[in-house]
């Protein structure tokens, strides 16, 4: 398995890329993670370039998060040959 960081580092890099508080960044991630889940709430999905897209996959008996990524995350994890962008 991939090794993985932790929210709190995950918060103090994007401070970092913000040029920011801790603080602030928290405030941010919080955010954004909060309406990701208020929006698959209301039935919607989300698309985040270069990320992907992200919905809910409701069936009869229950429903399934579905995950579609974007072509500079396939071009960086190898299934992708026709990106041409930088990674």
């Amino acid at each position: 398995m991939a090794k993985r960081i932790n929210r709190d580092e995950f918060v103090r890099r994007v401070a970092e890329r913000m040029k920011t508080k801790e603080a602030t960044a928290q405030t941010w991630v919080d955010a954004v993670l909060d309406t990701m889940y208020d929006t698959f709430k209301q039935g919607k999905g989300i698309t985040l370039p270069s990320l992907g897209g992200f919905y809910l996959d409701r069936r009869r008996d229950g429903c399934a998060f579905k995950f579609n990524p974007g072509q500079r995350l396939r071009a960086l994890l190898g299934w992708s040959s026709t990106h041409k962008g930088s990674l």
